[in-house]
């Protein structure tokens, strides 16, 4: 039988409506940080942090090897990806929470920082089978190596090296500094052990306030407040995700304010020469640059940090059914979006303009095609109409394949989320990503566009 599942694709205006979002994450999230830390390092001649978190990849980008690149003092392009498990040499790696593509031009002196959202389907270098798979299983799935290749393939662009970092291992490196001092920019609880603002180990922050308070017993009674945050207050306040009205965003913002305090905690001689300390930094962090090429980027590249821009890849969400039925959300980004970032990175390289990659990256499997094309038909037609048009005609695309080759009912495109359809009524933004969590009321945003998507992961 068929699964007919409804689908929200909201359609985001890219060039300004982020502009503020894109100023908050002025230096960029959680991995635009690291890297300048991982350089700090190398000019106090931490050599042997160096050598310990370099791992090289299998990609091989004719007359673009990175040591070239940096000697030459071209342009160069980097992956940022950031996991939370443990180690970083352990073999369940997990997903990359954040992902981001930086241009560094010592020419111009700029920087440009690209966020790629997490949940952008592809069809994973050397998983294709896979398909549809979110980017930012790459990783897991494969290494470093295959999410550089994926993201290749999906964009058409080279990949010059990359850093990870692992942010499960902030709770060793803050307590090891004697604890953080962050302003937090709103007001919020958060429980680690549910993942949101109610239930044991819990913490409470104050907007404009680098003051919290810590509750073992579901905020009856609370701790006397401190400036100082520990290990575990910092990751609390870094992974708080479901209760900021800004998401994934928001949550960027207050790990690039932890890392930021953790930098300047760090450079302190005493942290310098604490050995538990850099031995936390090597077993967390692990990138393409050796220490000179972390030596030439300090030395011939910094100017570029300042003058930072940065960019958000948007897609259009929709669900799509699991083999078990379940919803699962996935970000189809629009090929023209894709080509504008494409175009973007090509010029910030001093390359010849091309064509983006297709539409998923890989190759699709043929028992996929249909799925992959309504997708891509779905994302491409929302980026030609306008958030706040009418109520446009159903059954546009004709019926809906399900998983036993039946068909479905007509794809039916709603103006107001909010409208019933089939007994469903299409989350908000803030609300769809706590569903897989919790049971929580949604209440549906106005102005945006309702599309069904119908198909079965194979």
């Amino acid at each position: 039988m068929a699964e007919q599942l409804e689908s929200r694709v909201t359609r985001h205006p890219v060039p300004n409506r982020y502009k503020w979002r894109n100023r908050i994450l002025a230096i960029s999230g959680v991995l635009v940080v690291i890297l300048s830390l991982i350089a700090f390092f190398s000019i106090h001649r931490a050599k042997s942090v160096i050598d310990k978190t370099y791992k090289g990849t299998q990609v091989n980008n004719q007359d673009r090897s990175l040591s070239s690149l940096l000697a030459a003092g071209r342009p160069i392009s980097v992956l940022l990806l950031g996991t939370d498990t443990g180690e970083l040499g352990r073999t369940d790696r997990g997903r990359t929470d954040s992902m981001m593509l930086v241009t560094i031009n010592p020419k111009t002196e700029k920087t440009t920082l690209i966020s790629i959202p997490r949940d952008a389907v592809v069809a994973v270098d050397g998983y294709e089978s896979t398909f549809p798979e979110k980017i930012n299983a790459a990783y897991s799935l494969g290494d470093t190596t295959t999410a550089i290749k994926t993201v290749q393939d999906y964009l058409n662009v080279p990949v010059d090296g990359y850093a990870l970092i692992n942010m499960g291992g902030l709770e060793k490196m803050v307590n090891q500094v004697g604890g953080v001092s962050v302003k937090s920019p709103l007001d919020f609880q958060y429980s680690q052990d549910t993942a949101h603002s109610y239930g044991p180990n819990l913490y409470r922050f104050h907007k404009g306030s680098a003051y919290y308070e810590h509750s073992d017993d579901n905020g009856q009674t609370w701790s006397a407040s401190s400036d100082v945050m520990t290990g575990d207050a910092a990751l609390a306040f870094s992974r708080m995700r479901y209760d900021d009205p800004d998401g994934d965003y928001g949550r960027q913002q207050r790990q690039r304010l932890v890392l930021e305090a953790l930098i300047r905690k760090a450079s302190h001689a005493s942290n310098l020469l604490n050995d538990k300390f850099m031995d936390t930094i090597s077993s967390n962090v692990q990138t393409s640059f050796t220490f000179g090429d972390m030596t030439k980027l300090a030395q011939r590249y910094s100017a570029a940090r300042n003058d930072i821009e940065t960019q958000h890849l948007q897609g259009e969400t929709q669900t799509i059914p699991d083999s078990t039925g379940k919803a699962i959300y996935y970000e189809v980004v629009p090929t023209k979006e894709k080509q504008r970032i494409t175009d973007l990175v090509r010029k910030e390289l001093g390359i010849k303009a091309a064509e983006t990659g297709p539409m998923f990256g890989g190759q699709v499997p043929e028992a996929n095609q249909q799925l992959a094309k309504r997708l891509e038909n779905g994302a491409n037609h929302s980026e030609g109409s306008d958030d706040s048009s009418t109520s446009q005609s159903a059954g546009t695309s004709g019926t809906t394949p399900g998983s036993n080759g039946s068909t479905g009912s007509p794809a039916t495109t709603y103006a107001n989320p909010g409208q019933t359809y089939s007994g469903t009524t299409a989350p908000s933004a803030s609300a769809r990503t706590a569903t897989s969590r919790a049971a929580v009321p949604t209440t549906p945003s106005s102005g945006r566009t309702n599309t069904t998507v119908s198909g079965q992961r194979q």
